[in-house]
């Protein structure tokens, strides 16, 4: 499978470059709005060639699936590019940047019956899917309560990230994740979101707190001004609780601990990238026809959450 690649950001090396050489497909093609960076990406890398626009790599021949890691406030527009050109696209999260601009491309893709999936590579885990399991089953008792603690060391002043027109902010970044997280457990609203903002409009740290129809109760804390990478989820239901250590980076802990009335356990659940078993997923389903476990109807509900949650906090969506 040929991959075509949208940019020369950081996160691509552990996304798609590291997966893709595991599983052996193909890198095709690049383009970067600096070319010099976009070629010294393809040496490091090994992709095939260089091209002069993100259009051209999304046109190529070759190029069977197209991943796109840019910025923000870029996701849907060429998501839509890729879409036109009949390329299945593997998109990082968000989806877009608000609701309304999800939906516009869910249609397009629908419309086109072209898959494009949002990158939410925790899912893939046996790590992040194993609460969700001990949930599904009954060993944790009637659901209480979901926590998703999220930190990462403050990005540079020039990152993306911080900027407002390119969609920036503690939400878009790391609270995607809380919200879709929350999302598998049930259907939850916002009950209370709180802010800091770096910039107007532009928030380093973001709280949500959700409510579930079953009584049961969700926080979500980012924070892009922490001092360590820290990527938590806890699970409580009344006979006992489930703690992810690392579910965004289960290679450096893949600790599940279980705590019920019998006692507590610690099981690893493997050092397999995350990514790697998402790209598996994706090329089966382009591929063979495996069934997804994302959808972009997924993906419209969960830019509904994050777009409530601004508005819950004073703020407008993206």
């Amino acid at each position: 499978m040929g991959i075509g690649i949208l940019g020369a950001s950081r996160i691509a090396e552990s996304a798609i470059v590291g997966p893709a050489r595991e599983l052996g497909y193909r890198l095709v093609a690049v383009a970067a709005r600096d070319p010099l960076r976009a070629r010294a990406f393809a040496d490091n890398y090994g992709v095939e060639r260089v091209l002069g626009s993100y259009q051209e790599v999304v046109s190529d021949p070759e190029v069977d699936m197209i991943y796109n890691p840019l910025a923000n406030s870029l996701h849907a527009p060429w998501n839509l590019a890729a879409i036109a050109a009949g390329k299945p696209v593997l998109t990082e999260k968000p989806f877009a940047r608000n609701q309304a601009e999800a939906q516009r491309v869910a249609d397009a893709a629908a419309a086109a019956a072209v898959t494009v999936m949002e990158g939410f590579h925790y899912l893939f885990h046996p790590a992040a899917r194993r609460p969700l399991e001990l949930a599904e089953e009954g060993t944790l008792g009637e659901l209480q309560r979901v926590e998703v603690s999220m930190g990462v060391p403050e990005p540079a002043a020039e990152d993306p990230r911080w900027s407002l027109e390119m969609a920036g902010g503690a939400l878009m970044d790391l609270g995607c994740y809380g919200m879709h997280l929350m999302r598998r457990f049930g259907a939850p609203s916002v009950t209370r979101a709180t802010a800091v903002q770096r910039s107007p409009g532009v928030d380093e740290r973001f709280d949500v707190e959700v409510a579930f129809p079953s009584g049961a109760t969700g926080l979500s804390t980012n924070s892009m001004v922490d001092d360590r990478f820290s990527f938590t989820l806890r699970v409580t239901g009344s006979r006992g609780d489930a703690l992810v250590h690392n579910f965004i980076n289960p290679r450096d802990d893949d600790r599940v601990t279980v705590r019920t009335s019998e006692g507590s356990t610690v099981e690893h659940c493997g050092t397999r990238a995350s990514y790697t078993y998402q790209l598996e997923a994706f090329a089966a389903h382009v591929q063979h026809g495996t069934p997804l476990p994302l959808s972009p109807t997924d993906a419209v509900a969960n830019m509904a959450l994050v777009d409530e949650a601004y508005r819950a906090a004073g703020m407008s969506p993206r």
